[in-house]
């Protein structure tokens, strides 16, 4: 009879867990010919668990979080099968690179980080997997989508004229919640999707946590994040926000706005003055003599030669006529003359041998890998380069704008053109 009722036991036990383990691998999505796996869906569920609590921020309801995280896993498959299909790939190398950078920000020796990962839950191997999708998702929005903005001249002039009357440059701290419209949509989605961002505005003006509410509604890629976009100067604030937000105040809400990605909501968390600061940078006025070297030359014999010609300068022959006899590169004609560096300008082999020189010094032969030369550093100076700073990061600003409204555009496409299949619960 204990044998009988053992044998009981262990059948129903056995026929449980093959029947979980069922349910933890069952499909619960088709994205065109791949499939997201139910144990899948449930780990990265966790880690979004795991997130939100970390932020500080309410995580939503089980049924919304399971929504939200299963359509940020569609979302990266099809940008992932999209990538294979580019020929975008990432090797090892580029993978290990990545990951001691990660080891660095987190100040860890990389042995010691398999073992951190495992705390939050992870395998090496599944880290490293997910490591590897992110490097690719990135290379290919540089390729489709960043490679393809530019920035005018006379944009970056616009934006500094208007920074010149405007009042002191501010930094804005803001969440936002996307709502993104579908490629083509109907005037019953479009309605849909207006009565869903009057949802969001009714439950803000209930006094609903934002973040919270971003984690649950948002279509954005940082909705996990409580929609943080960080501090951000004006120009870097998406343009169809960036025209009220002077006006409002720290905690308020914008209106619902529309965009060719959808609808969105804007909260102000913060704000402060930016703080700018005087650039210079040293500059160096100097000449050299290249002695240029091949497989085929004596490189022991072109530095003996090197070291006559400094001997001959030192003892009073006129450095820029050694350099019209002897310099291999096309500044001989000018006596051996650069002009003035700027950090950078040069290799580094020959900036730090340079660096290291007192105004009137001449070095010792210094390799790089155009050949072997002798320096002489004729004087230096301090220059304000403030205004090119200035420009620099107007450009690169405007840029960031388009490459983030420009991202949320194709993201909406891919996801639109893409046959998925969510398989009920």
């Amino acid at each position: 009879m204990m044998k009988s009722l053992t044998r009981g036991l262990l059948a129903f036990l056995l026929l449980s867990a093959v029947a979980h383990a069922a349910e933890l691998d069952r499909v619960v999505a088709v994205v065109n010919d791949e499939v997201i796996t139910a144990s899948e869906l449930r780990s990265r569920i966790a880690q979004a668990e795991r997130q939100l609590a970390t932020q500080g921020t309410q995580a939503p309801a089980a049924s919304l979080l399971r929504r939200q995280v299963l359509d940020r896993m569609v979302l990266d498959r099809v940008q992932l099968q999209t990538a294979k299909l580019r020929g975008v790939t990432v090797d090892d190398v580029a993978l290990d690179r990545a990951i001691g950078r990660i080891a660095e920000q987190n100040k860890l020796p990389v042995a010691d980080l398999p073992k951190a990962v495992a705390t939050e839950g992870y395998t090496w191997e599944q880290f490293r997997s997910n490591i590897r999708n992110e490097i690719m998702m990135s290379r290919l929005r540089e390729r489709e989508v960043d490679a393809r903005i530019t920035v005018s001249q006379g944009e970056v002039d616009a934006l500094l004229a208007a920074g010149a009357t405007a009042p002191k440059a501010r930094e804005y701290l803001l969440s936002h919640i996307l709502l993104r419209a579908p490629e083509g949509a109907t005037p019953e989605q479009l309605n849909a999707l207006n009565l869903r961002a009057d949802d969001v505005q009714r439950l803000i003006r209930q006094g609903d946590d934002f973040a919270k509410l971003a984690a649950t509604y948002s279509a954005s890629q940082d909705a996990l994040q409580g929609g943080s976009l960080d501090w951000r100067p004006l120009e870097r604030v998406p343009s169809i926000f960036a025209e009220g937000l002077p006006g409002m105040r720290k905690g308020e809400v914008s209106k619902t706005l529309r965009s060719a990605a959808g609808l969105h909501i804007f909260k102000l968390i913060d704000m402060r003055d930016a703080v700018e600061s005087k650039v210079e940078i040293e500059q160096t006025h100097a000449r050299h003599i290249l002695v240029r070297t091949s497989a085929a030359s004596d490189a022991t014999k072109e530095r003996r030669r090197l070291d006559d010609i400094a001997a001959r300068i030192r003892g009073g022959v006129d450095f820029a006529e050694m350099a019209r006899v002897h310099s291999s590169d096309i500044t001989a004609a000018k006596g051996g003359e650069l002009g003035w560096l700027s950090p950078g300008d040069t290799v580094p082999e020959f900036e730090r041998a340079m660096n290291a020189l007192k105004p009137g010094e001449i070095s010792a032969a210094v390799e790089t890998p155009f050949g072997w030369h002798l320096i002489q550093v004729l004087e230096r100076k301090k220059v304000d380069v403030t205004a090119d700073r200035r420009k620099m990061e107007a450009r690169q600003a405007l840029r960031e704008r388009k490459m983030d409204e420009a991202y949320e555009d194709w993201l909406r496409q891919m996801r639109d053109s893409a046959w998925v299949e969510i398989k009920p619960e």
